[in-house]
């Protein structure tokens, strides 16, 4: 297998421009839909202070979560380079559905699983949105566009098993020339009506919630559209570095989105009563064709970086132990961050067209948007503040009045968006919930297997007993026997003696390990221990990044004996089948069994998630009662 490296160290400028794909495709195509948004909850009607108090949250939005709270804080919770909730709830030492850090555990996995939910949407409301712009210039394409809008989700979730290796470099220039684009309408926008500079006042959004009442609210979950791509900054920090990611968002990005929301903030002012989309609308009619068809390449960027991300989180769980394993195939022979996971592509495809059918147009899935996300963040600051006392020892005087000042702002978006949930928010929340589900009884069922494993096999005390009498036979060859319990003896090494009646002459004994950290050094990937005559303990571990190949890591271990001949061994793993115990469960347990044995029935099997050689894996089957 080709050996896959960390991302190298570019210059600067090319990653922040390739950051501009990767990492601000949900944020940079935000003007497409959250002013329409704005529009319906005020009812279509503006005076030049509701408008300006309508800019001044978005302005005072953008700089407060992104520019302050994600890029001078959250991305300085980095777990090794790595970041992403899952990566912040192990830098804090929250891995473990128990004892104190119970908790912080629940607000990782909640964050995590929700994001599932904003994946599902994302493509849906990105692609709806910009196909119709073609609706400013005529209606009679309205009724093929969510049609269209299916079609291309189709093409978009077929084509990600070739990976965006090849075509990823085009992602940064062509975000380049979106931002470029948005920004110089924006421009114009603004140059025709320069009031709207006065939005930069705070007071202005002070007053508009003041006197806003249930409107303001309604407004308020609207504004939120704005933010909803900002966890991509942190999640990606591993693909380019906190500075590009930085440098992208205060040089390009933060820039052209001001300038796009204050342009469109112009016309509002202008027109006073408006209906539809402000963003197409401020264009002038000739551009809406070509703006529609580079408004569906950086919404299809867009879906991309949610997807890609979605990939990783779902590495980062089956590594942390809170997912089954998923065949992951590595789509680039360099960078390990390319990779493709076909069971959470097709899954998240269905759903996704699901959604666009059924809701049909973005304005109404507006309404299921923004609920995950707000939830996320608000879980994000929580994991930050203990993140901020436990791991950079800030005193309390300085780390609450900062989380404190993050809190209060998500608690407003968070409420304002629970506005949402019979209006649609509840598909995100509950798809995140049934992610969570499945990740707290995935971790439960893995653990009961366990420990039945380790009460129900012959004491490994006889089995070396039998052995140092030399009642067991030795054939010649190498045979390593998978196990995922610690003991020196595994479970599945005795009942294979036990069946077949001899043992092989070297044998080694070895146990994956993934670690809370993005990647292990090559001089610590694991240890090696003499243990009987010609039986070898062996662990090796890997960080929640990384994909394991045993053969390769076996072969590179400087303490192994070299009379273990690995290329030519013979590997032994366990392919269980997990049945109820005698004791009588309530429903709710008897429903978390049944999708514990479906879910280990269905896992990927070791042969395909260690990169074991095909022709020389044996699997065992044996009935495990929990």
């Amino acid at each position: 297998m080709t050996q896959i490296v960390a991302p190298s160290r570019r210059p600067q400028s090319w990653a922040a421009l390739a950051a501009l794909g990767i990492v601000y495709g949900d944020l940079g195509t935000s003007p497409l839909y959250t002013l329409e948004t704005v529009v319906q909850a005020m009812g279509g009607r503006f005076t030049a202070e509701s408008a300006l108090g309508v800019l001044s949250l978005i302005v005072w939005t953008l700089i407060l979560t992104v520019s302050i709270k994600y890029c001078l804080f959250v991305m300085r919770a980095d777990n090794q380079g790595e970041g992403g909730i899952l990566a912040l709830m192990s830098l804090v030492g929250a891995n473990a559905f128990a004892g104190r850090a119970k908790a912080l555990t629940v607000m990782g996995l909640v964050g995590a699983a929700l994001i599932y939910g904003d994946g599902v949407i994302t493509p849906a409301i990105s692609v709806l949105s910009a196909l119709e712009g073609v609706n400013v210039v005529t209606s009679a394409l309205k009724p093929y566009v969510m049609p269209m809008a299916v079609g291309v989700l189709v093409i978009f979730f077929a084509v990600q098993r070739f990976g965006t290796a090849k075509i990823g470099g085009a992602f940064g220039p062509i975000m380049l020339v979106w931002f470029l684009v948005i920004g110089a309408l924006g421009l114009l926008g603004v140059v025709q009506h320069p009031v709207v500079l006065a939005a930069i006042d705070p007071r202005h959004a002070i007053l508009f919630l003041a006197h806003g009442g249930a409107t303001g609210f309604l407004v308020l979950g609207g504004v939120f559209l704005c933010i909803t791509g900002a966890e991509a900054l942190y999640a990606d920090m591993g693909h380019f570095g906190a500075g590009p990611i930085r440098l992208s968002w205060y040089a390009v990005v933060l820039p052209a989105l001001l300038l796009s929301y204050a342009g469109q903030t112009g016309l509002l002012i202008q027109k006073g009563v408006i209906s539809g989309n402000p963003f197409f609308q401020l264009a002038p009619t000739w551009t809406v064709y070509p703006l529609v068809a580079l408004a569906t390449v950086a919404t299809i960027i867009a879906s991309q970086s949610i997807i890609t991300g979605s990939f990783s989180m779902t590495r980062q769980a089956m590594q942390l132990g809170w997912l089954p394993g998923f065949a992951i195939r590595q789509t680039s022979d360099r960078v390990y961050g390319q990779i493709y996971v076909p069971t959470v592509n097709w899954l998240m495809m269905i759903a996704t067209i699901g959604v666009t059918i059924a809701f049909g147009s973005s304005d109404r899935l507006a309404g299921a948007y923004g609920t995950a996300v707000s939830t996320t963040m608000l879980l994000t600051t929580g994991l930050l503040f203990v993140a901020m006392v436990k791991v950079w020892r800030w005193p309390l005087l300085i780390s609450a009045p900062v989380a404190g000042l993050f809190l209060i702002v998500d608690t407003g978006f968070f409420s304002a968006n629970l506005l949402k949930i019979a209006d649609g928010g509840w598909l995100p929340l509950t798809f995140g919930m049934a992610v969570f589900f499945v990740m707290i009884t995935w971790r439960s069922g893995v653990d009961a297997v366990r420990a039945s494993l380790t009460q129900a096999s012959e004491a490994p005390q006889k089995f070396m007993a039998d052995l140092t009498a030399g009642r067991i036979p030795r054939v010649e060859g190498t045979a390593i026997f998978l196990t995922r319990t610690q003991q020196n003896i595994p479970p599945l090494l005795i009942d294979h003696v036990k069946h077949m009646g001899a043992l092989h002459r070297n044998v080694v004994a070895l146990s994956v390990a993934f670690e809370e950290t993005p990647r292990i050094a090559d001089d610590e990937r694991g240890s090696c221990e003499l243990i009987a005559d010609g039986i070898w303990r062996v662990a090796l571990r890997f960080g929640f990044i990384e994909i394991p190949d045993l053969p390769t890591a076996l072969k590179s271990l400087k303490t192994l004996d070299p009379s273990i001949d690995v290329d030519h061994a013979v590997y032994f793993a366990s392919r269980d089948l997990v049945a109820p115990g005698p004791v009588h469960h309530s429903p709710l347990t008897q429903l978390r069994l049944t999708l514990f044995a479906f879910l280990y029935r269905n896992a990927v099997k070791a042969v395909d998630r260690f990169s074991l050689p095909r022709c020389d894996v044996v699997e065992i089957a044996r009935e495990i009662e929990v």
